[in-house]
């Protein structure tokens, strides 16, 4: 059977390394503002392009696919277990489920009503949108990591093997970025950066529903951050049909629109513009999850 190639994302993965080199070796001679920038576009930019390949392109062959962005250009995150975490995300029946949903932002309300009043506090103020673009990178990786060991310690093999498979590349990315004019700091200020760029997609793109249908956001946007998160913006149409790539998700969603509100019941915002005036300082909602009892009452 003939490998298909979808030539859009192709070429966009193949930019995405150019636009690395650029901000490594040549920018930085011009200027270091200006390389930093660059890099925090490309290091957003990759996370999408490894979002796509997680969901097969651009051959339909996974280990083909991987291989293109196997390293991942934030260095926190291995492709293998942002993969694995994402596809287990998609049951949309366990969506924003704390436990169940491994991108759930919410907590049981039993987990919170324990914390202390300085985690409050702080939880509190990275469910606003600058306190998830500012807080949300460390506050999420310290979340990941803690459950990543956890898996680690408990046996969890496949857990142990993406860690250990993200060492090589990790390493040869961190050699190139030594042997630039950039310093590592800079690069790492650029990881930040990129990871905090990535929250504006992912703060409201879920929220807590009663019914699953509900619980995934459309937000029209057609500007530049729209193009760093390959339209996954466009979100209800990316969950019912997640091997459709990016550059056809504007056209698909424009011929149904009426029937993606219908099914999210309007959960839509018309741009990221109107995010930030509704949410940059007001949470969309409280951490503790507004639904959850138990289990039983995330279903269909």
């Amino acid at each position: 059977m003939p490998i298909r190639v979808e030539w859009p994302t192709l070429a966009l993965i193949a930019a995405s390394y150019v636009a690395l080199l650029i901000g490594l070796f040549w920018l930085p001679k011009v200027s270091l503002v200006l390389a930093v920038g660059l890099l925090i576009l490309v290091i957003a930019l990759q996370s999408s392009l490894q979002h796509e390949v997680l969901h097969g392109h651009p051959f339909g062959r996974p280990w083909l696919d991987a291989t293109l962005v196997f390293a991942s250009f934030n260095l926190f995150v291995p492709y293998m277990r942002f993969r694995d975490t994402h596809l287990a995300h998609h049951h949309d029946a366990n969506l924003t489920d704390p436990y169940d949903d491994p991108e759930s932002a919410y907590l049981d309300p039993a987990v919170w009503v324990r914390l202390p009043h300085w985690q409050k506090t702080l939880l509190g103020a990275n469910n606003t949108l600058v306190g998830r673009v500012i807080l949300g990178p460390l506050i999420g990786q310290i979340a990941f990591m803690a459950s990543e060991w956890r898996a680690i310690r408990g046996g969890d093999r496949a857990v142990l093997r993406a860690w250990l498979w993200h060492i090589p590349p990790t390493a040869a990315l961190v050699a190139l970025v030594l042997v630039s004019p950039l310093s590592l700091t800079a690069y790492l200020a650029a990881c930040y950066g990129g990871l905090g760029l990535l929250k504006i997609r992912t703060y409201l793109e879920h929220q807590a529903h009663d019914r699953a249908s509900g619980r995934t956001a459309i937000v029209e946007d057609r500007g530049l951050l729209a193009f760093l998160f390959l339209n996954n913006n466009l979100h209800v149409v990316h969950h019912m049909h997640p091997r459709l790539p990016w550059y056809r998700l504007p056209a698909h969603y424009r011929a149904n629109r009426d029937r993606y509100l219908r099914r999210n019941g309007g959960y839509a915002y018309t741009n990221y513009a109107e995010v930030a005036r509704r949410h940059l300082w007001t949470a969309k909602e409280p951490v503790p999850h507004p639904h959850y009892p138990g289990p039983a009452t995330m279903q269909k």
